[in-house]
């Protein structure tokens, strides 16, 4: 089944991409958005085989591949990816279907999506650090060429930009792998026989910061941003919402799963140099997004902010933090992609994406009112309003951050704040007021059209009242994690009952409540 996820979107773009030249580009665009819908609904069946109760890997399949070098085919599926590979499915979707029917070189274009899918896929999936790393670096090529041949007008200097921080992040990481194989020991590569615990300390942290280099410029962090604007203003819209929606968090989910995973110790002793960081990245993405007169750059400077919030809540390491990091990974992923996406939509209707032109949109007779509407949910949401998936992402990462990082917690919920006043800019522009009559009687969006941010806007609507959904797969999984982690000064270690099990989770001393 997991191997279904990886290889039918490879099997998909050989079929698009070598089909024969006489097949049309909407027949083209049908079996990509065909294959895409399949993928989709085998990720909601995996979901319903899902157990939600189990800690461990589930569904585990094993190859041997090149023993020589360690390296298997190996995956699993656990809580933590579990998420992330849903989010895929339907991200790879949502850029299919809103791309449209008039992309040049349609071939190269579907191919290309389907092959990314299958590299996050495959990341997320490896239970092999080198299987890992060849899954990450195969979506670096197609990225390449989706931003330098269909981007904007500066798109080959974005296109290398990202091409070379995205480079110099494999090497570090692989560099990071071998480093760990080879001085722990193992015979092999998969993450379950590597035990790191017997490393002299200094070591670790040697590898521990390879680690959060490579990463942190995937995901990306304050001082690793600056190919983020660039790259995200001059990719299309559907190849933005891949960049920002789901590329970005392999960082986050590689300082997870191998950062905290396989150096617990050395994690706790970094801990409050990353909260540091994390708060530096939030309040320089929400300063810099005010700043804006771009609002794709704008959106583009809040993810940054955004992904701030998960690095903190992973220092933190407590059960609620890191369930609040994964839900913030699936909420900001989603909330991106409907921001883009109707970014996009008013720059191919209205023409321009300038705060100091865009004026009057919500007009219900010669504006873009669904559009606007929609726009108004995404500010919401990302501002973190009650009702909505940003929310409760938001409020798990505060409520499990603040025993451990008190100060660093209270300057994240100002840069949520922070957050409202871009958007209330964004949306005070854009919608409101006069509509200008020299640029007035916009072209229609087509039903076809709304679709995608429809869908978005409702899965955002339904995660945010029912937020057991979102938090209920990855519970166990981080349970067994933080187990590992030695306590803050501040906590203390006693026994988590909503398992079932004798793990121990790591509970703040303040709460008298266990998570």
């Amino acid at each position: 089944m997991l191997s279904t996820l990886i290889w039918l979107p490879v099997l998909g773009a050989l079929i698009v991409g070598f089909s024969p030249g006489t097949i049309s580009a909407k027949r083209l665009r049908f079996v990509a958005l065909a294959i895409a819908t399949v993928i989709l609904l085998l990720t909601l069946w995996l979901g319903s085989q899902f157990n939600q109760g189990m800690a461990g890997l589930q569904m585990q399949e094993y190859l041997p591949w090149i023993p020589q070098l360690g390296l298997t085919y190996r995956l699993g599926i656990d809580g933590l990816s579990f998420p992330l590979v849903a989010l895929s499915g339907l991200l790879t979707w949502i850029a299919l279907y809103g791309t449209g029917e008039a992309v040049a070189r349609p071939r190269l274009y579907y191919a290309l999506v389907l092959l990314v899918n299958a590299a996050l896929a495959g990341a997320f999936l490896s239970q092999n650090l080198l299987l890992f790393i060849l899954f990450y670096e195969v979506e670096l090529i197609p990225l390449y060429l989706l931003i330098s041949i269909w981007g904007g007008p500066k798109r080959g200097y974005a296109a290398t930009k990202f091409l070379i921080y995205t480079a110099v992040s494999g090497i570090l990481i692989l560099v990071a792998f071998l480093g760990i194989t080879w001085l722990s020991g193992s015979s092999s590569f998969d993450y379950a026989s590597i035990v790191t615990q017997g490393l002299p300390q200094q070591t670790q942290l040697i590898l521990l910061t390879l680690l959060l280099i490579g990463f942190g410029i995937k995901i990306p962090l304050v001082p690793l941003h600056t190919w983020l604007p660039d790259a995200y203003v001059e990719a299309s819209p559907p190849v933005a919402i891949l960049l920002g929606g789901i590329l970005a968090k392999l960082g986050t989910y590689g300082l997870v799963r191998f950062g905290l995973g396989l150096f617990p110790d050395a994690w706790a002793t970094v801990a409050p140099g990353l909260s540091v960081i994390g708060v530096v990245s939030v309040l320089y993405g929400a300063l810099s997004a005010i700043a804006q007169k771009d609002i794709k750059r704008m959106v583009a400077y809040s993810s940054i902010g955004h992904m701030g919030y998960i690095l903190v809540a992973a220092a933190a390491g407590t059960p609620m933090s890191l369930v609040g990091a994964v839900s913030q990974m699936v909420a900001h992923g989603l909330i991106l992609a409907i921001l883009f996406y109707l970014v996009g939509i008013i720059e191919n209707k209205v023409g321009t994406r300038e705060l100091d032109v865009l004026n009057g949109l919500m007009n219900p007779i010669r504006g873009l009112p669904l559009v606007s509407a929609l726009l108004i949910l995404g500010g919401m949401a990302s501002a973190g309003i009650p009702g909505l998936v940003g929310f409760i992402a938001e409020f798990l990462v505060f409520q499990g951050s603040f025993s451990v990082f008190p100060i660093p917690t209270l300057l994240c919920v100002l840069a949520s704040g922070l957050t409202a006043v871009y958007f209330v800019i964004l949306l005070n522009r854009t919608c409101f007021g006069k509509l200008d009559n020299k640029i007035a009687y916009f072209p229609k969006v087509k039903w076809q059209e709304h679709t995608p941010a429809l869908v978005l806007a409702a899965t955002i609507f339904f995660l945010g009242i029912q937020p057991t959904w979102l938090v209920r797969w990855s519970e166990p999984t981080i349970a067994a994690m933080v187990a590992a982690i030695p306590p803050q000064p501040n906590q203390k270690i006693i026994l988590n009952p909503d398992f079932n099990s004798e793990l121990p989770a790591v509970i703040p001393t303040v709460d008298s409540q266990t998570f």
